[in-house]
Parts: structure tokens; C-alpha cells; sequence
């Protein structure tokens, strides 16, 4: 592109914040159940791995460059979370009210925003949708302390892996984004209806494929 650089632009600085409208998908026996809301979710840091060099020399120099498979991990972190996730965590109910830890810990796939803002709408320039598959959490530390003069709620965190699905057009992944400021309303309009539900429709994970079958739509 003919032209000199410019930085900085009005309309033009833009910067990620905040994360919300989290959903828990669980996995059953063949497909991922119907959604359920995740309220007080506090974060979700991710923290991919891999991708490490392995490096080949031939004829005294450096001949080829290696890279080790990348994996999708992270942590969430929330001051509570859906019934649902009680058995994804490892917890059995043994009757109501009654539950025990220490049991198989199942697969599940999540979705959480993103906020997008810029130096004009500030955080209402758009956002980011995730969807996270595959994934399994490892026991984590909950620390319970008295209630004293500064008050707070426990933080909830769990360390999160996943195994990658396939992706059409692309190498397998087990996280794909969507960003509202490049789709089409129409489209944008479809995802969140699948995800988040409506009169018509339970609330599901869309698959890698599913989402392209939308944006191609166009």
C-alpha cells in the first residue's frame, strides 16, 4: 500500500478489557449438552504452551528449524459456578444436598466475551466471543478464611487443558474467536442465538464447522 505510516489515529486506538456472558457446555455421551449460564465469572487467563524449537544443524550451521505441537490451557477464575460444573470438577452428589469430591473429572466446552473499546466508543466499540473445547480442569486450591474487617468473597481458580477438534480449512484447534467488529450483524446475530439460546432454540456449542457454515453463509 502507496503512503507514509501514521500511528495513532482517531478511531484507531483500540484496546481489550473485561470478560462476561460466560457459558458452560458439558459434555455427554456423544455431543456437548445444552448451555447453562455462568454467572460470577471472574476471569479466564490463557496460557498457551508449546511451539518450542528443536533445532537441526547440518554442514556446521543451523539447518532447519523444528517446532513442537502447540496446546490451549489456561485458568478460570469465578466466585461461583453452575451445578453443572460440580461433576466437570470432580464432585459426586451422593444425595440432595450431599456431595463427594475426588471423582472422574469429565470434559466440557465454555464460551466467554471479550470487550473491544477504542479511543471513541470506549468499551462499547465491540467484543470478542470465545469457544473453548475439550477441555478438563485439574483440583485446585480453595482457601476459606474467617470474616474479619475488610470482607470479600472466596475467588474460585482452576487450571484448564484441552485436546484440540478439527477445524475446517486450518490446523485442529481448541479455540476459536469471533470478533463482532468483522462479522456481519446478520451473522453475528445467528452465533449468539445458537450460543446463548432463544424462544426457538437451546443454547449450544457451535463447532468449528458450524460457525464457518454461518460467516461462508454470506
Amino acid at each position: 500500500m502507496v503512503g507514509k505510516l501514521a500511528w495513532d489515529q482517531t478511531g484507531q486506538k483500540k484496546f481489550e478489557t473485561g470478560t462476561d456472558r460466560g457459558v458452560l457446555f458439558p459434555f455427554g455421551d456423544t455431543e456437548y449438552n445444552p448451555g447453562v449460564a455462568w454467572s460470577g465469572l471472574r476471569l479466564v487467563t490463557e496460557a498457551p504452551d508449546g511451539a518450542e524449537e528443536t533445532a537441526l544443524y547440518a554442514d556446521n550451521i543451523k539447518y532447519l528449524s523444528l517446532l513442537s505441537a502447540e496446546n490451549f490451557k489456561g485458568s478460570i477464575g469465578a466466585y461461583t459456578y453452575p451445578d453443572e460444573f460440580g461433576i466437570l470438577d470432580g464432585s459426586v452428589e451422593l444425595g440432595k444436598g450431599v456431595t463427594v469430591g475426588q471423582q472422574p473429572r469429565g470434559l466440557f466446552g465454555f464460551s466467554y466475551r471479550t470487550l473491544i473499546g477504542n479511543d471513541i466508543k470506549g468499551n462499547d466499540f465491540g467484543y470478542k466471543i470465545h469457544l473453548v473445547y475439550g477441555a478438563k480442569v485439574s483440583p485446585s486450591q480453595r482457601e476459606n478464611t474467617s470474616v474479619n474487617d475488610t470482607p470479600a468473597g472466596i475467588e474460585l481458580s482452576w487450571d484448564f487443558t484441552t485436546t484440540p477438534i478439527d477445524v475446517p480449512g486450518a490446523k485442529p484447534s481448541a479455540h476459536l474467536i469471533i470478533d463482532s467488529t468483522k462479522v456481519t450483524a446478520n451473522q453475528l446475530t445467528q452465533i449468539e442465538d445458537a450460543l446463548y439460546g432463544n424462544t426457538d432454540t437451546e443454547p449450544h456449542l457451535l463447532m468449528p464447522e458450524e460457525v464457518v457454515a454461518i460467516v461462508e453463509a454470506a
